[in-house]
This record gives structure tokens, C-alpha cells and sequence, in this order.
């Protein structure tokens, strides 16, 4: 079957949503939207209707019709059983079938829809999938979300014992001077608080005026995403400061940005017509004692065209990996012509690519079973040291040189209230005590920093507190050699202006 589009309408026949799946000009799926309602005949029970050129195949849904418009070459069958799926998706998304509620959960219905349907075509999937994929639940992100409120409300609580701590000094030195008390309206109060930008998060805020004169013994990196604002006038700010510092806090001030920077993960990247995105995502699984007990890499190359004139094309692509990779190609695009050629095309090449959307047109898996797979390799020996504690010596190797990675952090866990002693660190390091956790930061790993190493010791700590090691990083350098060599017209093959965007990063990354 070829689907057009599909709606939901109310029994008036006002359109709702509507989604459309092939290239057709916005006037004429306004048109076949408006012609609906005129077509429908009271008082039968058909579930489709014809005109010349399409069909209308419907479900009434108490006040509302689920709508699936196609061609007339089409199946009926495949078409009603297409529009029972269309139908279930709705009541999973909407308590109610009115006007109102439908509307406000339009997002999840398209994203719904265009599980169902992809280019026109069915896809082969059912409500279950549909529900996991417009979820798109994110463990990373739930961490995320927890460290951060944790965080957060760590540094609330310090902030008011500190407070509260502050007032108690005055009161006793106006008990001891007999002077009246001149009140606690303006000051401000912390723990041990580390009030920082984090790279991940440049929306939180940090003291307005703390002169910068303030520098920190020891920089820590991504210490937490929970900087708070704390207000006030610059004078009590600097005296707050001045008097932390005296107490022995170690206190790091960050300056706040300048106007239009942006960090490097928010940056907008210079796209053309024809943009290509390879992405690449890792799981590793490694044992403590080495041996390699899970690789897994997933990539996929997505097509989006913002200029519909630009639609009939070919991408040429360059594989010279020998791996073993098993590829697969978008069941729309021509199998033959990727073999004999390497190009991604569609089977019909009339037809051009859908514009202004993100189209996955080829992915890879690659398993191994061999450690020289890697691209970064950790080794954590700790020890006891006969005190009840132990040494610990972590190192990376980088393995694959050719690659380039950024923002490498090697997770650590620590017994609950362990405090480590850090005697050599090859980059930063920054003990995250709420989490029971030491992060080693590394901003760049390659051929030219390919080794590093850290030593530390940990009081009341055996052998096996330290694992599982969690290790994270992204980089621009893909990790299979494939990439994309041209972009060609269908009809002269004359070359066509693109950009790639190439993103490989960790999915889950342990040594257990």
C-alpha cells in the first residue's frame, strides 16, 4: 500500500492532526482533508470511500474519525488493517476522544504515526514497539536528573546549616561586646559548596560579582550541574567569600560567559541542503581481569534534505572496513545499487527522498570478541596496603590511534564516606562525596596523550569496592572506516553540495 496521510477529524469534519508521508504540495492535502466530509454518505456503514484519484478509509472514535488516505491502487485489506493500529494509537496516548484532548497530545500521536509508517509504507511493528520507541527512555538521563536534584538539595541544606551557623557567631559576639545585633537580612551562607558552571548545563547560575581574583588550589572538573544563584549585592557576596576562606572552604568561583558563547555541545553546525548525520553508539562490557565480554556497536547514517529540489539524489559512500560489519539498507532503498556501486538510492528513482525530516537510509552492527577491538582499554589494580585500606593504580591505553576522544570520564566507586587520598593524576580529577564516586576527567585522549594514569589511596576499602568502573566519552571521528564520498543528482549525476556530521560515543561502557 501507498498511504498518503493520516488524520483525525471530528465528526464535523474539521481536521484535527494530520500527518502526511509522501511529497504533496500543502494546498492539496488541504484539499483531500476538505473533500472528506462531503463524501461521507449518512446513514451507511461503509468504512471507505473513492473518489478518482484516492481512497478514504475511516473509524468512527466516539466524536472524533481516525482517517487513513491512500492510493486506489492500494489493499483494502492491509488498508483496514492499517487503520486498527492507527486507531488503537490514539486511546494509548488520549484519556478522552474529544476535540481538546487529542489536540494537546498531537506530538506523541505524529511520533506515533510515523512509527507506522515510513515513506509512504507500513512498517512492520506493533503497539508494544510503538510505545518503546516514542518513549525514548533514557537511563543516562535519569541520572542525570537524580545526581542533579541530589545535588541540588545538598547544597540547599549546607547552605542553611551554614547560615545558621553564621548567626549563631554573631550572637555570641554581640553577647560578648554588648553590641546590638545589626541582624543576619543581608548575608549569605554555604557548606562546602562549590558554586561551578558545568560544561553540560550553561543555564544554571553562578554568584553575579565575585571578583576574580578568587582562584581555586585545585580546579575540578564537571563537578555537578547544581550551581546555584545567590544573589545579592557584590559587597556581601565578596564578604561571604572572604569569610569561607578564612574558615578553610575551598571556594571556586567561575566567571559567567560572555554574551553569545556558546559551549561546545550546544554549538549549531553549518548544514547544506543535503545534510548527512553518521552516528555511532558503543556498549562494552570488560572483566576486571581483562578478557573482552561484550562489544557491541550500532551506527546509523539519517538523510535530511531542507530543499525539496534537491530530493532525487544518490549518496555515494566509501567502505573500507574490513571487520566484518553487517550492514542493512531502508527497505525503500535500491539493495542492488548499494551492492554493485555503494550508492544509496531509492528503488524507484523518479521518487525523491522526503524533505525536512530526518531519514535513516543505512545502518551497521558490529560484534567482537577480541580486546585489540577496543578503543580505549582501562586497567584498575588496587591493593590493600595493610592499614585497612587500599592502593589503587587505574591507567588507560588508547588503542585504535586513529581516533580522537573528547570528554573522557572514568567513573570510579568508593565505599559509602570514603574520602580518597589522590597522590598522581594524569589530568583532573574531582571527588564527587555525595555519590560515593571519584571521576577522572580527561578533556582529549589521542595519539599524541595515548596514556595516562592515577594513583590513589582509599581508607576502609577492600579490593572490589572499585567496580564497576563506568566510562563515558563522545567523539567526531567515526569508529568503522565508512563515510560518505559524494552526493549526486539522479538524472546527470552531476555532483550536489552537502555537509556530515559525525557523532561516535559510548552507550554503556564497564569494566565489571
Amino acid at each position: 500500500m501507498v498511504l498518503i496521510a493520516a488524520a483525525v477529524c471530528t465528526k464535523a469534519g474539521k481536521t484535527i492532526i494530520s500527518r502526511q508521508f509522501v511529497e504533496m504540495t500543502k494546498a492539496r492535502i488541504e484539499g483531500l482533508l476538505a473533500a472528506f466530509p462531503k463524501l461521507m454518505s449518512s446513514g451507511k456503514q461503509h468504512t471507505f470511500v473513492e473518489t478518482e484519484s484516492v481512497r478514504y478509509v475511516y473509524q468512527p472514535l466516539e466524536k472524533v474519525y481516525m482517517l487513513l488516505i491512500t492510493t486506489k491502487a492500494s489493499n483494502i485489506l492491509e488498508d483496514l488493517e492499517t487503520l486498527r493500529l492507527f486507531a488503537r494509537v490514539i486511546p494509548e496516548y488520549c484519556n478522552s476522544m474529544d476535540e481538546l484532548e487529542i489536540a494537546e497530545n498531537a506530538f506523541n500521536l505524529i511520533f506515533a504515526f510515523d512509527e507506522i509508517v515510513a515513506l509512504g509504507y507500513r512498517e512492520s511493528v506493533n503497539l508494544a514497539q510503538i510505545r518503546t520507541f516514542v518513549e525514548m527512555d533514557s537511563h543516562e538521563e535519569k541520572v542525570y536528573q537524580a545526581v542533579r536534584m541530589t545535588q541540588e538539595r545538598e547544597a540547599r541544606n549546607k547552605m542553611r546549616e551554614k547560615a545558621k551557623e553564621l548567626q549563631r557567631q554573631r550572637m555570641e559576639a554581640v553577647k560578648k561586646t554588648g553590641l546590638k545585633s545589626p541582624g543576619f537580612g543581608n548575608s549569605y551562607g554555604s557548606g562546602n559548596f562549590t558554586p561551578t558552571l558545568s560544561v553540560r548545563d550553561t543555564t544554571n547560575f553562578v554568584p553575579e560579582t565575585v571578583r576574580p581574583s578568587y582562584t581555586p588550589t585545585q580546579k575540578p572538573v564537571n563537578a555537578g550541574p547544581g550551581a546555584m544563584k545567590l544573589g545579592g549585592k557584590s559587597r556581601d557576596v565578596d564578604s561571604f567569600v572572604d569569610q569561607l576562606k578564612e574558615e578553610g572552604e575551598n571556594v571556586v568561583t567561575t566567571p559567567l560567559p560572555t554574551t553569545g558563547a556558546k559551549p561546545t555541545s550546544l554549538q549549531i553546525i553549518n548544514t547544506e541542503p543535503v545534510h548527512l548525520r553518521q552516528e555511532e553508539r558503543l556498549s562494552v562490557r570488560i572483566g576486571r581481569d581483562g578478557g573482552l565480554q561484550h562489544f557491541e556497536l550500532h551506527g546509523l547514517v539519517t538523510l535530511h534534505i531542507s530543499d525539496e529540489k534537491w530530493g532525487r539524489i544518490r549518496v555515494q559512500l566509501e567502505n573500507r572496513d574490513s571487520r566484518g560489519i553487517q550492514l542493512q539498507t531502508h527497505p525503500n532503498v535500491d539493495k542492488e545499487l548499494f551492492r554493485t556501486r555503494g550508492q544509496i538510492g531509492l528503488k524507484i528513482p523518479t521518487k525523491p527522498f522526503p524533505s525536512n525530516t530526518d531519514v535513516g537510509v543505512l545502518k551497521w552492527r558490529l560484534q567482537a570478541q577480541d580486546e585489540t577491538a577496543l578503543p580505549i582499554s582501562i586497567n584498575c589494580w588496587p591493593s590493600e596496603n595493610g592499614e585497612g585500606g587500599c592502593d589503587v593504580n587505574i591507567e588507560y591505553e588508547l588503542e585504535q590511534f586513529n581516533l580522537e576522544l573528547n570528554d573522557v570520564q572514568i567513573n570510579i566507586p568508593l565505599p559509602i564516606g570514603c574520602n580518597p587520598i589522590v597522590s598522581e593524576c594524569d589530568g583532573q580529577y574531582t571527588h564527587e562525596a555525595r555519590r560515593n564516586t571519584l571521576v577522572w576527567s580527561l578533556p582529549v585522549v589521542d595519539a599524541t596523550t595515548k596514556s595516562g594514569s592515577m594513583e590513589f589511596s582509599a581508607p576502609s576499602s577492600t579490593p572490589a569496592d572499585f567496580f564497576p568502573l563506568l566510562v563515558s566519552f563522545s567523539s567526531k571521528t567515526s569508529y568503522v572506516d565508512i563515510k560518505v564520498t559524494e552526493v549526486l543528482l539522479v538524472e546527470d549525476e552531476s555532483p550536489v553540495k552537502y555537509s556530515v556530521e559525525t557523532v561516535f560515543f559510548t552507550d554503556n561502557y564497564e569494566v565489571v
